[in-house]
Parts: C-alpha cells; sequence; structure tokens
C-alpha cells in the first residue's frame, strides 16, 4: 500500500426533520471508525484524507424550504469539524472544503490540512429540487474540487453528490425520475476552457453519491423470508445469510443490474449490515413494521479507471461500508463508508502538454448524460415555490404556537369571526 493513494471517509444521515436536536454530541461512533479501518490498513491508524458528510431531512420542512437553514449548517459545522479533529488517531488537522445546503439536503466536504486541503482548488458547489414543481422537499446538493497533481500536473477531480429521492415502495418509477433529473440539472462550471457547456456530475475523475435513496426491498409475498404479521424482523435481519437472500430483492440493485439508474457506479456489500430503515424512536434495534425493513441509506462511487462493464468491480478498495445503531433520534441509523482510491495515474503529463482536462469517467456506451437546457429556470421555480410555501407554513406554524394543523385551524376560525363581524357592523341594505 502507497501512501499516495488517498483514504475517503463518506457518512450519511436522515436525521428526522429535527434541526440542531438531530445529532448527539458525541458522534464518535459514527465519524471516527478508526479502529475498524486500522485493521485494514494494519500498519498504523490512518486519518481519511477527505471526509463528507451528507444530510437528508436536516430540519423540519417549513423551516427548510423557508430558506433557514443556515443556522443549523453553521451548528453542524462546527459540531462535526470538533469531532473529527478530536478523535483523529494522529491529531491530525482539517479544515472546511466547501458546505452546500438546499431546503433539507445538505453535504459538508473536510480535507485533511497536511494532504488534500493545502492543494485543493477550484471548488464548485451546486443545488437542485427533484420535489414537486421541482421544489427541495427532495432533491441533490453537490461539491466539486480538483487536486493538482505533482509538477504542474492538472490532477483529479472529485465530485460528492448528497441526495434525497422519492419515498415509499410503489413510488420505483419516480425514483428513477429523480435520479435522471438530478444528473440533467445539478450541473457544475465546463471541466476544460475549451467548453462552455456545464458539465453533469459525471464529468468527473472520480464521483461519490451518497443519501437517503428511498429503494425498497419488495419481497415476493410467498417467499420464505416475506414481512408476517406479528413477526420479529429483527431476528431475521440478524442473520447474514437471510439478509444476502434479501439483498436480491433490493429495488436498487436490480435497477443498477438493468442499467437504468446510477449507472457507472459501484457499491460495495451493502447486506453486511442490517436495514437503515425504519425503526422505532428510541430504539436501537426495534423495526416500525409499518414500512418494510430497507438498506434506503447507500453510497455509492467510481473512479476513472473502473471499467463501464463490470458491475461489481473497482479499483476503489471499499475498507468499510457499515451503520451505527445506537443512533436512536431517527428512524434511520446513520451509514459510513470507507473508500481507499487507487494511486493518482501515472501517465499524467504536465498541463502545458497535454489537453487541460483531468481524466474522466469512463460510462457504459448505451448511457450519455447530458445538461438539461432549462435546468436553472427548473431549479428556481422549485425555490420560488420553496419560500412562498415554506414561509405561509411557517407563519401558520407560529399562529399555532408550534403547529401546523393548529395554525391552519386558528387562521380559517379567526378569518370567520372576521367576516362575521364586519358583516355585523355593516349597515343595512335599503331597498
Amino acid at each position: 500500500m502507497t501512501t499516495d493513494r488517498l483514504l475517503v471517509q463518506i457518512a450519511s444521515y436522515n436525521t428526522n426533520l429535527q434541526g440542531v436536536h438531530g445529532l448527539p454530541q458525541d458522534l464518535v461512533d459514527w465519524l471516527s471508525p478508526t479502529l475498524q479501518v486500522s485493521k485494514f490498513l494494519s500498519k498504523e491508524r490512518r486519518a481519511p484524507d477527505i471526509v463528507a458528510v451528507g444530510f437528508q431531512e436536516l430540519l423540519p420542512l417549513h423551516l427548510g424550504l423557508s430558506g433557514f437553514s443556515k443556522a443549523v449548517i453553521e451548528d453542524r459545522n462546527a459540531l462535526i469539524l470538533s469531532q473529527i479533529e478530536a478523535n483523529a488517531p494522529n491529531k491530525e488537522r482539517f479544515s472546511l472544503i466547501a458546505k452546500v445546503v438546499n431546503a433539507g439536503v445538505a453535504l459538508l466536504v473536510y480535507g485533511r490540512d497536511e494532504t488534500v486541503a493545502r492543494t485543493v482548488c477550484d471548488v464548485h458547489t451546486t443545488w437542485t429540487g427533484s420535489g414537486p414543481v421541482y421544489m427541495g422537499n427532495k432533491g441533490a446538493v453537490g461539491v466539486r474540487f480538483r487536486i493538482p497533481g505533482n509538477e504542474g500536473n492538472i490532477g483529479e477531480t472529485f465530485t460528492f453528490v448528497c441526495a434525497h429521492l422519492t419515498a415509499h415502495k410503489e413510488k420505483l418509477a419516480a425514483r428513477l425520475a429523480d435520479y435522471q433529473h438530478i444528473v440533467g440539472s445539478l450541473l457544475f462550471p465546463p471541466v476544460s476552457k475549451e467548453s462552455k457547456k456545464p458539465s453533469t456530475i459525471y464529468e468527473s475523475s472520480h464521483l461519490f453519491f451518497l443519501g437517503d435513496l428511498n429503494f425498497r426491498l419488495d419481497v415476493p409475498p410467498v417467499h420464505p423470508l416475506a414481512l408476517r404479521p406479528n413477526q420479529d424482523f429483527s431476528r431475521v435481519l440478524d442473520q447474514e445469510s437471510n439478509r444476502e437472500q434479501l439483498k436480491d430483492f433490493d429495488q436498487l440493485l436490480l435497477e443498477r443490474r438493468k442499467g437504468t439508474v446510477l449507472q457507472g457506479l459501484h457499491e460495495g456489500e451493502f447486506w453486511k449490515f442490517k436495514c437503515s430503515y425504519k425503526y422505532e424512536l428510541g430504539q436501537v434495534d426495534t423495526y416500525n413494521l409499518k414500512r418494510v425493513p430497507s438498506w434506503t441509506d447507500r453510497v455509492l462511487y467510481a473512479t476513472h479507471t473502473d471499467s463501464p462493464d463490470f458491475l461489481d468491480q473497482s479499483n476503489i478498495t471499499n475498507v468499510l461500508y457499515t451503520s451505527i445503531p445506537g443512533y436512536t433520534t431517527s428512524d434511520h441509523k446513520p451509514i459510513v463508508c470507507v473508500l481507499l482510491l487507487p494511486s493518482p495515474s501515472s501517465t499524467d503529463a504536465p498541463a502545458e502538454g497535454r489537453a487541460s482536462r483531468p481524466p474522466m469517467l469512463r460510462l457504459p456506451s448505451t448511457y450519455a448524460p447530458a445538461p438539461d437546457p432549462y435546468a436553472n429556470l427548473k431549479r428556481y421555480v422549485g425555490r420560488s415555490f420553496d419560500r412562498v410555501i415554506g414561509i405561509c407554513w411557517y407563519l401558520l406554524v407560529l399562529l399555532g404556537f408550534g403547529s401546523g394543523a393548529v395554525g391552519m385551524f386558528n387562521f380559517v376560525v379567526g378569518l370567520g369571526a372576521w367576516t362575521w363581524w364586519r358583516s355585523k357592523d355593516s349597515p343595512p341594505i335599503s331597498v
């Protein structure tokens, strides 16, 4: 193993709309899994070079739509940075590379000071909504940056995307449509000076896609492992052999095999850990069986040396991929993935001797993603609806002392009383 191979840690958590209360103060189990990683690295405990942390349902929806997410994301940034550094195995220091939030979807990316943070450049952020009329209750945010190579080489680009797709098992087609919309509208600047066309998430040397993707288990009712009334499904999922059977009914895996979503990306063995959704609040290991337990929270990835023809093979080494059961404030469990990237390409020449374009991902010949020419129009139509609906909802919550439903009732009663008072004081109409 060579030290030029970057270690990337990716964490994702749907915090169930709880704002600043959605995280415990001690994040060591989630953001510092160095003990498990050190078993793989064997020689010494090593801090990651890049840490990406994604959130979905970051805060109550009316606040997110209203644009009141700045205080929450700043609170998260301070807590995460302090926890990463406090638990770094060799007291490494980190810096924030970028943060971005749209409604309830947020992404923060950090770099280790002595490796990545001191050289990173060309940092860009972007967002898009895929809810009704492109609102931000569902959608994605993205961060892209470049790490230059040695001796003036252009280096490689890194793209991180955090997404929250449409919920419910029967809404598979909507999830697939969400992803295609994200590919077309989550756009970055052109990848080279010669191009004026915005670039998609795929025009990158490395791509990491994380979040609550909401793909469900769709197990036939006649299958021996199908969910039964009064069944303790947690005990079923305790056995890895059962989980390995259930993975073949995972909607995301099935659609990836068909080539309909997340084309060209790879994933670790997600069935090695128990389904991350849907848990009873306050419980470590008790599922709420109103929904079929599923692996809704995922991390996928690709690097420019990967072959697009092999779904299960990547030159990125998946060191760790697991969930953290001890967090109980949400119906989701947070997940974490640690990835060891391949060494930077040794064939790079100085920038003046080659095209000013970093190496790009290779995609299946049948897939050619392209920017949506109406992407900006759709994004700002969605954001306009976000603000109007969010602020109206926020005012109703204030009127209802914290409850939108009570606020609506108070508003209707108040409007009725005002109308009655106006009609009582109006002079009679003479004939």
